[in-house]
């Protein structure tokens, strides 16, 4: 029967009239599964990079005399800003001179912004280093799934995402460990390991990938934009990061202030461009508007959570960077087991209430920091509960969000969709960050815990707004998904 089965799939694909053509490849592609191998390894290393730095933070604050919290955030958030500003137009790029010839020079500027973190003479250095690190990230990131589809026959696609999704999943839950056992060595290491990987992917990549435009030639994206976009928010950050420096006095006002006007310029050219870094027509759909603000605003509680807890555990506990990185790990595994899970159940029953269930129960767990967690270590009994609940509303939460942002879109929007919430969420980090560096303060030895539960409680905030977001989308009714006018028809989302 298998036989008879695999014969009449083979005469199907000969016979264009009793079935869709055979799947051909483009042009210089390798096997569907080398290609997949090395995209998925460029995903994991930059996706790895995102989490491995925040734990090494109090290493690199202690190797700069006189650095503060509020210095080292920098090195999160340069990486941060530039990813979410410049992955959108890197993509545009992509589609005109070739998504090859981008993911490679992007695997370049990583590479070589990784070296250059590692041997960074002063704390400035390593801050632009990590600048041309995030914008090598920004390219590889939408290139790899542009390179990626069209390599692989369309019956294998809906597996190939998932399994290209969950290496990203890995990269977050290897990122604590594998970055306190390199910072043990010291924090150099967890750059210089980027290295070798980007040099294998490399190699690789001139090896299987295809090169692939877009022959409608689309016109180059937006670059007066870009700066706009990168000048708004570092100066919102900066408000935010020197706050209590600059006691919150015109300083602090003029930075707010420059960055909404930034903003609203950054709006208007959006408006009038050919190709611009935002597509607001989008944003003009409800249920994307309301599923990147809650993005957004679980990505800022999510990523204060992330440092909060490097400082707290080595801070106020005393514990070493690799134990530290050890008992962060839980976390964002139980993130990566919910997550699949996740994304089918918001399938069946609207990515609202999945979502919403999941930034829920992520602010339950700052909520048990906040009522039982002190400075007497509890880390089985207290923390690791804790943690375990966070991190599974983190695993509910984060694939609702796609969905929700993409039910409503039109096919031919859905990548500029998914790849506008991603600078979303990208922009919600280096806020959360900013933040975070803005409650916590400068706190002496006996307000420590009091400052730590600010944060937390902030952290409860922004992840109920995500919530209520969430909860404000309701589901499309069958057959309204993906259609062109799916959301003129259902304007709430």
């Amino acid at each position: 029967m298998a036989t008879l089965d695999r014969r009449a799939a083979a005469a199907a694909d000969a016979d264009p009239s009793s079935g869709p053509p055979p799947f051909t490849p483009p042009p210089g592609a390798g096997h569907p599964r080398a290609v997949f191998a090395v995209l998925a390894l460029a995903v994991f290393v930059s996706t790895l990079d995102v989490f491995i730095v925040n734990i090494a933070v109090p290493a690199i604050q202690a190797d700069f005399a006189h650095s503060t919290v509020a210095d080292v955030s920098w090195v999160l958030n340069a990486y941060a800003i530039v990813f979410a500003a410049l992955l959108v137009p890197a993509g545009r790029l992509g589609d005109v001179v070739g998504r090859r010839r981008v993911f490679t020079a992007g695997l370049l500027a990583f590479g070589l912004g990784s070296a250059l973190c590692a041997v960074a003479p002063s704390l400035g250095f390593l801050i632009a280093a990590r600048v041309l690190q995030g914008a090598g990230a920004a390219a590889v990131t939408p290139a790899s799934l542009g390179l990626l589809l069209p390599s692989i026959p369309p019956r294998r696609r809906a597996a190939a995402i998932g399994a290209w999704s969950a290496l990203g999943a890995v990269g977050a839950a290897s990122g604590p460990s594998l970055g306190g056992l390199l910072t043990q060595v010291g924090w150099h290491w967890i750059f210089i390991v980027n290295v070798p990987l980007t040099v294998i992917v490399l190699a690789g990549a001139y090896r299987v990938l295809p090169e692939i435009r877009d022959p409608a030639r689309p016109p180059l994206p937006d670059g007066l934009g870009t700066v706009i976009l990168v000048a708004a928010v570092s100066l919102a950050n900066l408000g935010l990061v020197q706050g209590h420096s600059w006691h919150w006095d015109g300083r602090v006002i003029g930075c707010f202030a420059a960055a909404v006007v930034l903003t609203a310029g950054f709006a208007a050219r959006s408006r009038r461009h050919r190709a611009p870094v935002l597509e607001l027509s989008i944003v003009r759909v409800p249920a994307f508007a309301l599923s990147s603000l809650s993005a957004a605003l679980f990505s800022a509680a999510f990523s204060a959570m992330l440092l909060a807890n490097v400082l707290f555990l080595t801070g106020t506990w005393h514990y070493s960077i690799l134990r530290a990185g050890l008992a962060l790990t839980p976390g964002p595994v139980a993130a990566a087991v919910c997550a699949p899970f996740a994304g089918r159940l918001a399938q069946r029953v609207g990515p609202g209430l999945v979502g919403g269930a999941g930034a829920l129960l992520f602010g339950t767990g700052s909520v048990m920091w906040v009522a039982f967690i002190g400075p007497e270590p509890a880390y089985w009994s207290l923390f690791l509960p804790a943690m375990l609940i966070g991190g599974s509303g983190v695993g509910l939460a984060l694939p609702a969000f796609t969905i929700a942002a993409t039910s409503t879109l039109a096919p031919r929007t859905l990548a500029t969709g998914i790849g506008a919430q991603t600078m979303f969420r990208q922009i919600g980090s280096a806020l959360g960050v900013a933040a975070f560096v803005a409650v916590f303060g400068t706190p002496t030895a006996s307000t420590v815990i009091g400052a730590h539960d600010d944060v937390r409680w902030f952290m409860i905030a922004t992840a109920a707004g995500a919530a209520l977001a969430l909860a404000l989308i309701r589901r499309p009714r069958p057959g309204a998904t993906g259609t062109p006018d799916a959301a003129d028809r259902h304007p709430a989302g």
